[in-house]
């Protein structure tokens, strides 16, 4: 019996064949926007995206023993919704873990393994003694995940296992991680430069690109109807070709049917209060805006390397300082056009603040000009290293 794949999946490897051919039909003269094709890449077991398309477009490839392969695409899929058979799903892989959840590297097998090789993903699932409202909070993600649909700069959903416990989200792997840990990884090893012949180290201008990236994929979301309220470095993912992508909706809510566009919190938890915005803190309120809060604070975590935002100062002070309208000070190595950027998604009105819509069409501007705008060469190595977390925030 083949494996029965989403519909989704289904969909999704379609709209990737197309961007195929019509890249081999049609290939761009500009290298920035060259569109992706499905390359065979030695030894590399990924779902990539091309580093030098601002869209980000994604190209899925199989994985083997000795390398990687194009997939038979049509031996695959079927009209199935979201279920894979459980049976198909090997977890290979713990690659993180938070109090109640976990996500496994692993493998999606075809039963026939002359057929077709196995797709390497993601699986999000929930620890062996979690309560039944960490079962519903995953049930709750995958259902946002559904909502979301297809976007190169979001984590996409492929499809899930809910017939039985415990309950598998299967989601594309992003080879690179977490954006955090590959920012502060280059900054251990001081690999990082202003300019760079070598696409692995890490530049002034892929910093850039990676905020937007992020104002992409986030522009995306709310256009959905959805809020984050966790967005910061660790929950997006960086692929091999340095594509930034959204993820980790565990506290995303959707607005899409409400009559308002804000979301208020009733229940408590350990809270990212470092990248909460002043109306979150003090009246539990969600919107798209303050999802704009916390991309400043991303972008300030962007420009140094990684960094804990409010370094030296516990969780109680800076919901304090929030509060007095304290806002971090420009960072000494980063140019006034990005912190001005900060600075406007830090402002106390709502309605003063920019959309993502803004942030995509700013950050694009500025990567027109060809300007670096973080000064690596000058990076403060001793500021900026404060990891201090107080109990009952998420950092």
């Amino acid at each position: 019996m083949e494996i029965k794949l989403c519909r989704q999946l289904k969909t999704y490897v379609k709209f990737l064949w197309k961007k195929h051919k019509q890249s081999e039909d049609s290939p761009s003269d500009n290298p920035k926007l060259q569109a992706s094709t499905f390359k065979r890449r030695g030894g590399e077991r990924v779902t990539s995206s091309d580093q030098n398309n601002p869209d980000g477009t994604t190209t899925i490839e199989t994985v083997t023993e000795t390398g990687t392969q194009n997939t038979s695409l049509h031996s695959l899929l079927d009209d199935s919704q979201w279920e894979v058979p459980r049976s198909n799903v090997h977890l290979i892989e713990v690659l993180g873990e938070g109090n109640f959840g976990r996500v496994w590297k692993a493998e999606i097998l075809h039963s026939d393994p002359d057929e077709a090789r196995p797709w390497l993903v993601a699986v999000k699932t929930i620890k062996e003694r979690a309560s039944s409202k960490d079962k519903k909070d995953l049930l709750k993600e995958l259902k946002i995940m559904q909502e979301l649909g297809r976007h190169p700069n979001v984590v996409t959903l492929l499809g899930c296992c809910t017939e039985q416990e415990p309950y598998y989200v299967i989601m594309e792997y992003v080879v690179r991680g977490k954006l955090l840990s590959f920012l502060r990884d280059h900054r251990s090893r001081r690999d990082y430069y202003n300019c760079s012949p070598t696409s692995q180290a890490l530049t002034s201008r892929d910093l850039t690109m990676f905020a937007y990236y992020v104002a992409r994929g986030m522009e995306y979301v709310s256009t959905k109807g959805v809020i984050h309220r966790d967005l910061a470095a660790r929950n997006v993912l960086v692929d091999h070709n340095k594509v930034c992508k959204v993820a980790d909706f565990g506290l995303s809510r959707s607005i899409r049917d409400k009559d308002c566009e804000m979301y208020e919190q009733k229940t408590k938890g350990a809270l990212p209060v470092r990248w909460m915005a002043p109306e979150s803190l003090y009246l539990n309120v969600f919107t798209a805006k303050s999802d704009v809060w916390s991309f400043g604070i991303l972008l300030w975590e962007i420009v140094t390397l990684g960094s804990t935002p409010y370094p030296g100062l516990g969780a109680r002070q800076v919901i304090q300082k929030v509060r007095e309208g304290y806002t971090m000070e420009q960072p000494e190595h980063c140019r006034e056009e990005l912190y001005r950027i900060m600075k406007d998604c830090w402002r106390a009105d709502v309605n003063n603040r920019p959309s993502f819509l803004d942030l995509r069409s700013e950050l694009g501007r500025l990567l027109e000009l060809q300007t670096g705008y973080v000064d690596l060469e000058h990076f403060p190595e001793h500021a900026y290293y404060n990891l201090y977390q107080s109990s009952g925030e998420k950092v």
